[in-house]
């Protein structure tokens, strides 16, 4: 499905509910501000951007205690032994609402990996300059529980790509993709100011970042600015290497808006996690302005 306003057009799919591209078109060339799906039949992993519902990331042991009660996850996916990233990407959305500059849709789980039961919605907006993109997830269970959501976007990296989201702490990473320890930012992921990525694996937290990140191709002359909610104050850097993946090509990067810490679960005050009572809902989304670099 594809929409469009002024240079920007935007194509999303009801499987995953994910975007499957986003580009400018100007001065005859067609720029990507998110990695295109190679196909329109892509699945989550291969798509320009995901959502994080009802929470984003890993969960310790695939276990967590709440309310008095222990909780148990199973693993969603072939390669990875936790339950990753919720149930929404891996899920067919029902499609709603669609103009010529929005569309939406909705996807309902009960049962399955988790004990979650929820309504989730999104909605895509695109203007001559900007897409908006928000979700609300409603407990359609019937205890409490500690809810989240997030977005996986895949932004294009080019030689002289730069990133800036400044950000109060980092996590660390230990086995199991999972992660570490509260630490202070290292200097060459401080990205208090525009830098270019580093050229090794990152796959690590960033707590209470501004909710303002911009990165920018000056190869193409062109910039994005990520306004994120309030609610969306924590991230995590997604940066492969040859050894996870042997395809790589140092071609894209993730720069994930959550409303929580991974493994939030397990921490003190949940990470950022809100608890839903049943019937109640969380929301939250973030605008991705085109600019000039």
């Amino acid at each position: 499905m594809d929409i469009g306003s002024g240079s920007l057009s935007l194509r999303v799919s009801t499987h995953g509910g994910s975007i499957l591209g986003l580009w400018k078109q100007g001065g005859g060339r067609r720029v990507p501000l998110l990695r295109p799906a190679p196909t329109v039949d892509a699945g989550a992993p291969e798509a320009s951007c995901f959502p994080l519902v009802p929470f984003g990331n890993r969960v310790r042991d695939n276990r967590f205690v709440f309310d008095g009660a222990v909780f148990t996850l199973r693993p969603n996916t072939e390669w990875d032994p936790h339950y990753l990233h919720g149930d929404g990407w891996l899920a067919d959305w029902h499609l709603g609402g669609q103009t010529d500059r929005s569309i939406e849709m909705s996807f309902e789980h009960r049962g399955g990996h988790t004990p979650y039961e929820y309504l989730a919605s999104q909605c895509f907006t695109i203007d001559d300059d900007s897409l908006t993109i928000a979700m609300t997830v409603e407990n359609r269970g019937r205890q409490r529980l500690p809810f989240g959501l997030g977005w996986h976007p895949y932004f294009p990296l080019t030689p002289q790509t730069t990133l800036e989201a400044r950000a109060e702490a980092f996590w660390t990473e230990v086995e199991g993709w999972l992660p570490g320890e509260r630490t202070s930012i290292p200097a060459d992921l401080d990205f208090s100011r525009a830098i270019g990525l580093p050229h090794r694996w990152v796959n690590n937290g960033f707590e209470n970042w501004s909710g303002h990140a911009r990165i920018s191709w000056p190869e193409h002359g062109v910039a994005l600015s990520m306004e994120a909610d309030p609610i969306l104050r924590h991230a995590i850097l997604f940066l492969s290497d040859t050894t996870f993946d042997p395809g790589f090509k140092r071609d894209y990067f993730c720069f994930e808006p959550m409303s929580h810490l991974a493994n939030g679960h397990n921490l003190t005050g949940l990470g950022g996690l809100t608890v839903l009572a049943p019937g109640e809902s969380l929301m939250g989304g973030f605008r991705l302005r085109v600019e000039t670099s």
